[in-house]
């Protein structure tokens, strides 16, 4: 079963296919798999459609993160920067952009603690818990994890906003003692976590952009790399396995992220896989791989098989290895090529 497979990979001792998962919205992708529509209003039958979907592209596990049950939008103050058409048809497209702080001093002065304030805690124990079995019973065929979105530069942004969130970090010293905050809040629902009865969990906090840091990497490893091994050794007490996730570029940063205690590294294509493989290929999951979006929308088939022969050659030396297209498959990809590319991948992974 994936679910065992998935258990296997989480201690590095999987030695049957590699292991699966994806992050998908080429929703035209999954009606050509299932004959099912993914967009159905009809709830049961949505959620019927992705179940065939997963179990016909074998899923392992699933990309979960809940950040708890209410909105900091409803809970105190955010930035709305809008968002770019993404999801078929563009119907995620939205012009509004608004942001509630109008100053760097503004911003030096925000605690999230005071801002968001902390939820119940036994009361965010049971509905994480119960989040993560609903979720779990959704699938016998995937292993869900628990995981957290808004961690510590995610927050910032969603609360900040892109724009003040630079301006701020220009005085390194004052936006550390910000984070600090965030880091408090971000930690009482890491400790709700670990009461959990989940097997891992999926840090997620896009740290970086595509070209790599964003801000002096000294501060990285002053600031927030120390927060992450706070927070991961409150799971690891649990016995919980921790996968972190970054958007971007972190080569420059795998090692501290390995030393922060990170079980395993989910990243995007222009991370680098190579040496990620060649130094934890034996002690860290690892989910990833050299195939790219970019390739997947705009390239061929023997492009496409060229990416995933390269990661093949190296993947299969990891016993804890998920295959995955890391910067997702989107709305725009052309089916065939989504097609071609799963069909390809699991006529290779055996080991």
């Amino acid at each position: 079963m994936s679910i065992e497979l998935m258990r296997n990979v989480l201690n590095l001792k999987n030695r049957d296919r590699l292991a699966h998962t994806e992050y998908i919205s080429c929703h035209a992708a999954v009606r050509a798999v299932t004959g099912m529509n993914p967009d159905d209003k009809d709830n049961v039958k949505r959620e019927a459609c992705w179940r065939v979907f997963e179990k016909a592209w074998n899923f392992d596990m699933w990309w979960i993160t809940n950040d708890g049950p209410v909105p900091w939008k409803e809970r105190g103050r955010v930035t709305d920067m809008g968002h770019a058409e993404f999801a078929e048809g563009g119907t995620d497209r939205r012009d509004t952009i608004t942001c509630p702080f109008k100053s760097e001093e503004d911003i030096w002065g925000f605690d999230a603690v005071k801002e968001y304030k902390l939820p119940d805690f036994n009361g965010l124990v049971k509905y994480y818990n119960d989040f993560y079995h609903e979720c779990q019973d959704k699938s016998n065929i995937s292993l869900a994890p628990g995981g957290y979105y808004k961690t510590i530069v995610s927050g910032a942004i969603d609360a900040f906003g892109w724009d003040m969130l630079l301006a701020a970090a220009s005085d390194l010293k004052k936006f550390k003692k910000v984070l600090d905050s965030f880091f408090e809040l971000s930690h009482h629902h890491f400790k709700a976590w670990a009461k959990t009865d989940i097997e891992f969990f999926i840090n997620h906090d896009d740290m970086v952009w595509t070209s790599g840091a964003f801000m002096h990497p000294s501060f990285y490893r002053e600031a927030i790399f120390p927060y992450y091994k706070k927070l991961w050794k409150t799971l690891h007490d649990a016995g919980k396995k921790v996968l972190y996730c970054s958007d971007g570029n972190f080569s420059e940063f795998i090692d501290d992220i390995a030393d922060a205690g990170a079980d395993g590294f989910i990243f995007e294509p222009t991370t680098d896989i190579d040496h990620i493989v060649e130094k934890y290929a034996k002690t860290k999951v690892i989910v990833g791989s050299k195939v790219d979006c970019r390739t997947l929308t705009f390239g061929n088939k023997e492009q496409i098989k060229h990416e995933i022969d390269e990661t093949l050659k190296i993947a299969k030396k990891c016993p804890g290895f998920v295959f995955a297209v890391g910067n997702h498959i989107p709305s725009n990809v052309p089916v065939e090529n989504a097609l071609y590319y799963y069909d390809y991948l699991s006529k290779n992974w055996n080991r």
